[in-house]
């Protein structure tokens, strides 16, 4: 049975590219969104113009709410569900160090890794985060418990194990031999790669190749992922890790990974130039299901790289001010064509929830030096949040937005359940002009939204439980 849901709509329309994202903003104050009985969009917009077909079906009246695309966080850590606001008295390396790998050390017990696996999808959809790409557990046993719980409660997710095969200490639990690194990630794919349905382009299910970053693996590690993605590639399968992080000088991750590997920049050891003098040493991980996190201080040659194989940022400004990395410069890094979506970094950072990651987005880089400020539009911040995800994440063609025939990926924000929220958007300054009006009641929700007010998630048109 098809589904007219009303409300104030809101979503970016069409494949706009940077520059014209503000043009592609629609918003509908008395919208109507019709679902067809497959779950995807069957019209989007004013309620008055409902097709005469869809007249007689059932409606859900979520009025004075908003509809909004799901939100798509291209970077949060499964195994760091517990880790949230983990003090390590330092940055990113002395985090990992004290803090990160006990906490997920503590997956190799199946009973702890299947409570995390159920409080990790609760949290997703509590934040009305429809699609995901997860930074996986190490250990097989953990992964099975997510993907099978993600499948249960009906959520999108790219996920992988996450593979290292040297590194600190307090990191042994999680090490794994170079045999073994390529085994269980191979294990992975045949196993969950697409199986909720059998075929990548209807799934919901997704595996990812995901070494936690070059210092954790091996110049041997990077040849043999290689070698791996090449054999998968054109199974749709992804490849995921972080990239540019922390440039303390000297004994940043920055500065470590290039001393260590002797190469002119960090992409370049997943670019498959990870001998001395960043010599050719095996085949690229980079490209367009290929989606790097952070990418802080990235070189401009790093920058033309990731745009020329299509490879995209997860940008996650929470986790950055959490462990003081610094800002990935806005301007710089749009202006060099690489796709830009958002990310929470849960446990790096310490939000679940997109929207919020948005806001932290819009005051950093406003409050970058001289000329590199810039005030985000909210269309720029919307599109981060929804559609620049499914960009980053090669389905753009299902979801992301609110376009006839795409896969009804929504979520019902209800803003009386946040009286700070209702009172602003009732009472808050509105220009006469109303394309500005607009915006503004945009930039309110989204900079006032908090998980409580998500009251529904759908995902393909089906309502997500939230408890």
């Amino acid at each position: 049975m098809s589904q007219v849901h009303l409300g104030h709509i809101f979503h970016i329309a069409g494949g706009p590219v940077t520059g014209e994202v503000a043009d592609a903003l629609v918003a509908v104050p008395d919208g109507a969104l019709v679902i067809d009985d497959g779950g995807r969009i069957a019209y989007c917009g004013s309620r008055a113009d409902i097709p005469a077909d869809y007249r007689g079906e059932k409606v859900f009246d979520h009025r004075p709410g908003f509809l909004l695309p799901g939100f798509v966080d291209t970077h949060v850590h499964f195994p760091q569900t517990f880790a949230g606001d983990a003090y390590g008295g330092g940055q990113l390396l002395e985090w990992l160090e004290r803090c990160i790998y006990p906490a997920e050390s503590r997956y190799a017990e199946p009973q702890f890794a299947q409570l995390a696996a159920v409080e990790f999808c609760e949290r997703r959809v509590a934040a009305g985060t429809t699609a995901a790409m997860v930074f996986g557990s190490a250990f097989p046993h953990a992964q099975d418990a997510l993907f099978a719980e993600t499948q249960r409660r009906g959520l999108r997710m790219v996920s992988g194990r996450g593979i290292q095969t040297t590194g600190e200490p307090s990191a042994a639990p999680l090490i794994t031999t170079e045999d073994d690194a390529i085994r269980l990630t191979s294990e992975e794919i045949d196993t969950w790669h697409a199986a909720d349905t059998g075929d990548v382009g209807t799934a919901l299910l997704h595996v990812a190749i995901v070494p936690r970053f070059s210092l954790a693996v091996t110049r041997e590690t990077l040849k043999n992922l290689g070698e791996l993605y090449d054999s998968v590639r054109d199974r749709g399968v992804y490849f995921h890790s972080h990239l540019n992080e922390n440039n303390r000088p000297g004994t940043g991750e920055v500065d470590s990974t290039k001393q260590a590997y002797e190469v002119a920049t960090y992409l370049d050891t997943y670019d498959g130039k990870f001998l001395p003098g960043s010599a050719e040493g095996g085949t690229s991980l980079l490209g367009r299901r290929s989606i790097l996190a952070h990418c802080v201080h990235c070189q401009d040659v790093e920058l033309r790289r990731m745009a020329e194989t299509g490879t995209s940022i997860a940008h996650c400004p929470v986790s950055q001010q959490f462990l003081g990395s610094g800002t990935m410069p806005w301007q710089r890094t749009i202006a060099a064509g690489v796709t830009v979506a958002a990310g929470t970094d849960f446990g790096g950072g310490d939000e679940w929830l997109i929207p919020q990651v948005l806001s932290a987005a819009f005051k950093v880089h406003i409050s970058e030096p001289g000329e590199d400020g810039v005030s985000m539009h909210p269309a720029e911040m919307l599109f981060t949040g929804t559609l620049a995800g499914a960009r980053a994440l090669d389905m753009e063609s299902r979801f992301g937005n609110f376009d006839l025939g795409k896969e009804a990926d929504f979520v019902v924000v209800d803003p009386a359940r946040i009286p700070s929220l209702e009172s602003t958007l009732a009472h808050g300054i509105r220009s006469e002009d109303p394309v500005l009006a607009r915006d503004q009641t945009l930039f309110a929700l989204l900079m006032g939204l908090r998980a409580p007010a998500i009251a529904e998630v759908y995902v393909r048109g089906r309502r997500i439980d939230l408890h």
